[in-house]
């Protein structure tokens, strides 16, 4: 008589581990990886001497070669992961369950690599512990999403890129202890950008005409003069100077004069049309929306 296949189960915590032993019987091994298993180098004693000379070792990042980085083994974790290995020669199949999330994806993804499995591999996701949800995670167990991990990778990428070589900027230009990010460093860089095209901006003048028919009814706007489009705002660069060239521009003397000109003039509506119109309520506040509602409307700050 066969026994019964023995499957080993990874979750991140170690008070899951315990916990969800207590739903799965004798048939199963639970165990946690404590987090993250590797990562990429923090001290230059956990660079592989084969490629300590190499110049971008420090980062963990080779940015010549598609920006490959170089994991590896936690000092703290590699008795971790050789007691995994035990557990996996002792077993049938591997079920990972660590979190639905990025991180948890690429850790997943990580024990797979490290640990080389040599049984077939289920990944199982659950978001709560109890019995019925362990069963049901059980029953729907599907593959790592390497869209995931591409994802939780490239955001490691970009932490180490920044972290590494813009904090040593901030370091000597601005104050020690400061340090960049791969967010606030990017929405900085937009920031300094508008204010350099806000310095930049040359301011131009410009006049247009509008006349009220029959007082609260409508108004008209003098949109051409003489075959030619008079200039509005949307026209200008931020150089100041006039974009199309069939535009005139009025100023103040000549706009004044012209309305003067018009005032007895006599008016003819030649054609109008009728479009339906729908507008719809403003989105429910957010926070930030509800701030900056209350700031212009109450004078809150």
């Amino acid at each position: 008589m066969s026994r019964p296949a023995k499957r080993l189960v990874i979750v991140e915590s170690p008070a899951k581990a315990k916990t969800i032993a207590g739903y799965l019987g004798r048939d199963f091994v639970v165990e946690s990886s404590i987090g993250h298993i590797r990562d990429l180098p923090n001290r230059a004693s956990e660079i592989p001497e084969k490629l300590k000379k190499e110049p971008w070792a420090r980062l963990g990042v080779d940015v010549d070669h598609d920006f490959e980085p170089l994991y590896v083994v936690d000092a703290d974790k590699k008795q971790r992961v050789n007691d995994l290995k035990k557990k996996l020669k002792e077993v049938d199949e591997l079920l990972i369950a660590t979190d639905e999330d990025r991180e948890g994806e690429a850790i997943a993804w990580h024990l797979l690599e490290v640990l080389q499995p040599k049984v077939p591999v289920r990944r199982m996701v659950f978001h709560e512990i109890t019995k019925d949800a362990i069963d049901r995670a059980l029953g729907e167990t599907r593959e790592v999403d390497q869209r995931l991990v591409d994802a939780q990778e490239t955001r490691r990428i970009l932490d180490r890129l920044y972290g590494y070589e813009v904090s040593p900027v901030l370091w000597k230009k601005v104050m020690q202890g400061l340090s960049a990010g791969r967010v606030q460093s990017v929405a900085v860089r937009l920031v300094v950008e508008r204010e350099r095209e806000r310095r930049a901006f040359v301011s131009a003048s410009y006049w247009d005409l509008e006349g009220v028919f029959d007082p609260g009814s409508f108004a008209a706007r003098l949109v051409s003069l003489d075959g030619k489009r008079v200039a509005q705002g949307r026209d200008f660069g931020q150089d100041g100077e006039l974009k199309p060239r069939d535009a005139v521009v009025l100023a103040e003397a000549e706009a004044r004069e012209l309305a003067d000109q018009l005032a007895g003039a006599t008016y003819a509506v030649r054609s109008a049309d009728e479009k339906p119109y729908t507008r719809r309520p403003a989105a429910p506040f957010m926070t930030s929306t509800l701030q900056q509602e209350a700031s212009r409307k109450l004078r809150f700050s």
